[in-house]
């Protein structure tokens, strides 16, 4: 056997089969991508972690095919109430909005969730996992990427097209690449206690700003229940650990702390940590390898998600020979300013609430008080509209226009239920598909676009949409049989239309609107993107995506 045939040959590398590294799999699984995820642990980790997922995170999973397998492990539409130290209501957030097709906020919990996207990459044999498979060295030849793993049979070696590495805060992607990571820690600690049973039982999450210990009660599904607490400077380690302190503090919360069937429960610090790239040639950083945030806004899990979404299908466009290598530099444009934004709103929420001085917590009592009973003002906190949201300026997107604030460019599209002339109450992106698509209000995109531009879009695969208002959903005039009709079920797509000049949209796979323009600008705009975006029509897989979401009955 030659040395050659000992190489594992195989398009992306994954280092780390956490929530990031499965997402991200399942993505290029649904490519057709060849895909080795390689995890030093030799199972998944078994105990909660993150407590919140958001839409945006429910709708990278639906993306995926996996949301049906997913909801069951969420509890939809969690509330948020931060209280003071006698209990009583400081501010409130409970978002009603699903304009991106799912509850802002949710509940769920982490080991099941991400046990179903272990599960889904069994869809796929282009994905391998390999258990117990620790990156020992990783070298950029410019050409490949030659990592060898430390596994319980010897040395493993991979040559990769590219290596993400997505193992984390210590993440050893990120050491190899000598990439630093900037920020800073608290030296704050925090108890964490999960419990089974909950002995509560009520729903959301109370966040108590109480100046003498703030704490926090975060209801998870299934029954599982977290406690933190801050420990304070003068208690130790080994006093935090120590069962009747831990009963101490949970025994202000239920009668007999004793009977409590808890899962585990650790010390943790919060980190405000960013890394000086996310990319370097061909090895790229994703999750907490590439950016932590302290929890109060339960984002860290969120923002990894959201680096699979983001990074998923350009990866898949470059492997499969549909874009050019350059796409990739997208990634840290486009990500960066957004992982920042969140870390900096999470530090933030963290300093309001965690005072221990009863004067600074008296001033900041009355201070949110005051702002709650301006309605404007409870309003944007009710409904999480402090939330930073994705906008690109730069990256993969081309603003035909001036970058004014009104621009819909470099932002998620909407996600509301529309109508086909197949099925009823279809969650949009199911009809989009998972690959671009190009979406005309009230005209035919073949029209609009001319046949050479169409052609061009249709050679990527692309998914041409005419939305129309429902009364004109089975009108046949404007047939087209490369052209899917969608009625607007809701008023949904009219209204978001109605807030903007644009008519014409091309939406990447991760429903980003690369583009948008008026009817008649669509061709010019169109030519522009495919440069922009280092499209190449054709490539390995001009048929397209594997993945096919399947699609509601009628």
């Amino acid at each position: 056997m030659t040395a050659k045939s000992l190489v594992t040959e195989v398009d992306v590398l994954i280092v780390g089969a956490g929530p990031v590294g499965l997402t991200l799999a399942n993505t290029l699984g649904g490519h057709g991508v060849r895909t080795l995820v390689a995890e030093e642990r030799p199972t998944l980790i078994d105990y909660p972690r993150g407590v919140g997922l958001d839409d945006e995170s429910l709708r990278t999973f639906q993306s995926i095919g996996l949301i049906e397998q997913v909801l069951p492990h969420t509890t939809p539409d969690q509330i948020m109430r931060f209280v003071d130290a006698d209990r009583r209501l400081l501010a409130e957030i409970a978002p009603v909005d699903t304009s991106f097709g799912w509850p802002k906020r949710n509940g769920f919990v982490q080991p099941l969730v991400d046990a179903e996207l272990l599960a889904g990459l069994e869809r796929f044999e282009t994905v391998e996992v390999a258990w117990s498979s620790a990156m020992a060295t990783c070298v950029d030849t410019g050409s490949r990427v030659t990592v060898e793993l430390d596994t319980p049979a010897g040395p493993r070696l991979i040559s990769a097209a590219y290596v993400v590495g997505c193992d984390g805060g210590r993440s050893a992607t990120r050491k190899q690449l000598g990439v630093s990571f900037e920020g800073t820690t608290s030296p704050t600690r925090w108890l964490v206690v999960d419990i089974a049973t909950d002995p509560l039982g009520h729903p959301n999450i109370e966040v108590a700003a109480d100046p003498a210990r703030p704490n926090v009660s975060v209801s998870i599904a299934h029954g599982i229940r977290r406690f933190e607490f801050m420990i304070h400077d003068h208690e130790s380690d080994s006093r935090a650990a120590d069962p009747a302190f831990v009963a101490g503090l949970l025994g202000a919360f239920v009668p007999y702390p004793e009977r409590l069937d808890i899962i585990r429960q650790r010390l943790y610090t919060h980190h405000s940590r960013i890394a000086g790239r996310f990319r370097c040639g061909r090895i790229l950083l994703a999750g907490d390898a590439a950016h932590l945030m302290p929890v109060w806004q339960g984002q860290g899990y969120n923002s990894g998600i959201r680096d699979a979404a983001n990074l998923g299908w350009k990866l898949a466009a470059v492997v499969t020979g549909r874009a050019r290598d350059s796409l990739l530099d997208s990634y840290d444009q486009e990500r960066r300013a957004h992982a920042r934004a969140m870390i900096d709103l999470s530090t933030l929420v963290g300093r309001v609430i965690s005072p221990t001085d009863r004067r600074v917590a008296a001033v900041r009592d009355a201070l949110v008080r005051a702002a709650a009973a301006i309605p404007p003002v409870k309003n944007y906190v009710l409904g999480m509209r402090f939330k930073p949201m994705p906008r690109y300026d730069r990256g993969a997107v081309v603003h035909a226009h001036s970058r004014s604030p009104r621009s819909a460019v470099g932002t998620l599209f909407v996600q509301p239920r529309v109508d086909t002339r197949e099925h009823t109450g279809v969650l949009l992106d199911d009809v989009l598909g998972p690959w671009f698509a190009v979406l005309c209000w009230n005209n035919q995109p073949r029209a609009v676009l001319g046949e050479s531009e169409f052609a061009r879009w249709k050679a990527l695969g692309a998914k041409f949409i005419a939305a129309r208002p429902h009364t004109q959903l089975h009108w046949a005039g404007h047939d087209d049989p490369d052209v899917t009709v969608v009625g607007d079920r809701t008023g949904a797509l009219k209204r978001w239309f109605d807030g903007h000049r644009d008519s014409v949209l091309f939406l990447r796979p991760d429903r980003c609107i690369a583009g948008a323009t008026i009817a008649q600008s669509a061709p010019e705009l169109s030519a522009d993107l495919l440069r922009a975006l280092a499209l190449t029509p054709g490539g390995n897989d001009a048929a397209g995506p594997v993945l096919r979401l399947a699609q509601p009955a009628s």
